[in-house]
């Protein structure tokens, strides 16, 4: 190990700090200056003995997130000196009073909401998720919280090399499940698209690395291509004396990788890998008009397609972004998107909140960003909300497209596409959501459920007597919507289940039965309902009967109790080698011997790479690494994931299913049939398979040892000519 070199290291720190005062120049005065000074000169001798997992003083990140704030989000002088500061209460020896009497209420309240938070929480709730909330809580009194915790997670995904993998792939998937969304609510597009690359990095890196690999290598053909296809719009644009600059740019490898999945194309088949932005520099009064004066030009050109048109200057997102979009047919049959803004817009689009404030005018109608963080402030106002819940609410509204709807009145309301009738009642107010009878969409009456389109006219019929439903949370799609009425359905099963207990006691005691916690234990378990209050709500509302409560008696007096013990706790646990022989599966580092069971969102199979998950009910289930639900796991569960390896591979058969495209023949599906049942000998368990004009798709589900099989299978079946394709899926019969 190289000894280290302090003289280095300092003349490194006083550069970077040189850097990030550059960074915001244009922002701070001397004043400003002093105060920025101060708050480095605390944090570089605050950390002075620490180090970073990389072996780098930790006081590069500190100056790394200021540098972010400042650079990347345009953010001021207040946010630069908290992001200074923000490891300093929770890491070192000075507290909340030190940096209150040193810089102020302002900047103490900031640290305060970005300090993490310890042995408070439930053990059963993920720390993670309980900072996030907390994070969000700050939202009422200063969003830089979060805009700083963004530029936070940003320089620590940029540093995540230096930890190890499963901490890469627990910081990854929050980053994915949280970070991301977030920042894209908050219109940081050039942030959120580097976090979800970087999540994308170390949660599937061969897909990283490979669509990596596929866009250098294609590198030189594109800025070809590009400066081709600009060239007669640019000579267009300055005839009409327009002020403007271009630029062609790659698209983002984790929205390529979007693309190859929910398309099912490989990458050399992925048309629009790149787009072209055209930036005018216009006035406020004029951009509208310069923008679609440039549309026109492009379309002159190129011809556009008529469904990738997408206005958001007529009317903007709700979290700012204002931008023409169009999608054209260039040279070559090639697909480009051109994104048309002013300079305005693109401040606007690549900053976020912080340029959308530089430019919002005094007395302007309230901002719909501004809307959406007070619905976020009223979510975070449900004392009862559990941290994972109001995550899960959370995330409803982060990456929807929108709709725009108009009241009665003809004011507009913005709501998420897919959004109901009902969502938008409770859109107008709670009460008028709970209390909501009917809705009447273009004058015309509809049920709740119904799907709402841009331009509908929607008014609400309220009665008093109305009371929210559980089926109601079947079709809202909105975070507010879900939350309130989640709320009101558990203040009646409240109420109903205080009832249902006295009804419970007395049924039991009429057979004799002592009322015990064991007791209560044993009839959660016996009538499977999860909660003591579920239970009671259940008695309370009638639906157990008299007839299931002796038999529940006859089970208790016939000596029952062992057996239902190990269906609540699970049956004794034996790591004889006997046990582990037959075992498939163990877990953590000693190889421990448990039992589990298969999770059927991704039906693992032997040889692939798995993780065990132990849940609250149903023991250890156990993933594959790519399983659609991995992040949302590791996001907010990780203290419950278990390393998990396969042994003694090929004594057991596993279900897997494949997806067989291709061109519809005569014997098709007799050959492939024959291949998987005649050649190799496998047990088919399910098939479906529907033709349409010339094409074929099959879900096939089969009973195979392991991965090595099954590969050899699908090289048998890609050899017919007839099949274009052949994944593996997640669905299963």
């Amino acid at each position: 190990m190289q000894p280290i070199d302090f003289e280095q290291e300092k003349k490194d720190i006083l550069n970077k700090y040189k850097s990030l005062l550059r960074a915001c120049a244009d922002k701070i005065n001397k004043e400003d200056k002093k105060e920025i000074r101060k708050a480095f000169n605390l944090a570089v001798e605050a950390h002075k003995h620490m180090r970073r997992k990389s072996g780098e003083p930790y006081i590069y990140h500190p100056i790394a997130v200021a540098h972010i704030a400042a650079k990347e989000i345009s953010l001021g002088s207040t946010s630069i000196i908290c992001a200074l500061l923000h490891d300093v209460v929770e890491d070192t020896e000075y507290t909340l009073n030190d940096i209150e009497k040193l810089f102020g209420k302002k900047v103490a309240k900031i640290i305060d909401g970005l300090t993490k938070i310890h042995d408070v929480f439930d053990k059963n709730v993920s720390m993670q998720a309980e900072n996030f909330r907390k994070m969000l809580l700050t939202l009422s009194d200063d969003v830089r919280v979060i805009l700083i915790k963004l530029s936070d997670r940003l320089h620590n995904m940029r540093t995540l090399d230096a930890m190890p993998k499963a901490k890469q792939l627990k910081i990854a998937s929050e980053t994915l499940y949280l970070y991301a969304p977030l920042a894209h609510r908050l219109g940081l597009y050039s942030i959120k698209t580097e976090m979800e690359d970087l999540g994308l990095k170390f949660t599937k890196p061969e897909v990283y690395k490979a669509i990596a690999v596929g866009l250098n290598e294609s590198k030189e053909e594109r800025t070809k291509y590009i400066g081709k296809f600009c060239k007669p719009i640019r000579n267009k644009l300055k005839e009409n004396n327009l002020d403007f600059s271009i630029k062609g740019r790659p698209k983002s490898i984790f929205s390529i990788r979007n693309k190859i999945v929910t398309k099912g194309v490989n990458f050399d088949n992925v048309f629009d890998k790149f787009a072209i932005r055209i930036i005018v520099d216009s006035t406020e009064e004029n951009e509208k008009s310069d923008c679609w004066k440039i549309y026109s030009i492009v379309t002159d050109f190129y011809k556009p397609n008529p469904d990738r048109l997408r206005d958001w200057i007529s009317t903007s997102k709700a979290n700012g972004y204002e931008s023409l979009h169009t999608t054209v047919m260039g040279d070559d049959g090639k697909w480009v998107e051109v994104q048309i803004r002013s300079r305005r817009m693109d401040e606007i689009a690549e900053k976020g909140y912080a340029a959308h404030w530089k430019y919002k005018q005094e007395g302007s109608k309230e901002n719909s960003l501004d809307v959406w963080i007070d619905n976020i402030r009223e979510l975070l106002d449900n004392p009862e909300t559990n941290a994972i819940d109001f995550i899960d609410d959370f995330k409803l509204n982060l990456y929807s497209g929108e709709i725009y709807v108009f009241t009665p009145g003809g004011d507009l309301k913005t709501l998420p596409k897919g959004a109901t009738a009902l969502d938008f009642a409770f859109s107008i107010h709670t009460d008028v959501g709970l209390k909501c009878m009917g809705v009447k969409v273009n004058s015309k009456l509809v049920s709740l459920s119904h799907p709402l389109n841009s331009g509908n006219q929607v008014e609400v019929i309220t009665s008093s007597k109305q009371r929210p439903r559980k089926d109601w949370l079947r079709f809202v799609i909105t975070s507010r919507a879900k939350s309130k009425i989640k709320s009101a359905l558990k203040e009646d099963q409240k109420r109903i289940s205080e009832i249902g207990k006295e009804i419970a006691e007395r049924k039991l005691r009429h057979l004799k039965i002592k009322f015990t916690p064991q007791t209560e234990t044993e009839l959660i378990k016996h009538f499977n309902t999860g909660t003591s209050l579920e239970l009671y709500f259940r008695f309370g509302s009638g639906s157990i009967s008299n007839t299931e409560i002796k038999q529940f008696s006859k089970l208790k007096n016939s000596g029952w109790y062992q057996k239902i013990r190990n269906k609540i706790y699970g049956p004794p646990v034996f790591k004889s080698k006997e046990k582990v022989n037959q075992k498939v599966i163990v877990f953590n580092d000693d190889d421990e011997v448990l039992d589990y069971e298969m999770a059927k969102c991704c039906n693992p199979i032997s040889g692939d790479v798995i993780f065990g998950f132990l849940t609250v009910v149903d023991g250890i289930k156990i993933h594959r690494t790519d399983c659609p639900n991995a992040i949302q796991l590791r996001a907010n569960y990780a203290y419950r994931i278990l390393k998990s390896k396969w042994i003694k591979k090929d004594e057991i058969d596993f279900v897997a299913t494949i997806s067989i495209k291709g061109i519809d023949s005569l014997g098709l599906m007799n050959k492939v049939t024959q291949i998987i049942s005649n050649q190799m000998n496998v047990n088919i368990k399910s098939i479906n398979i529907k033709s349409d004009d010339g094409l074929f798709e099959g879900i096939i589900t089969l009973k195979v040892h392991n991965v090595a099989f099954l590969k050899e299978l699908t090289t048998k079946l890609q050899k017919v000519e007839a099949i274009t394709s052949i994944t593996r899926t997640y669905k299963h019969s």
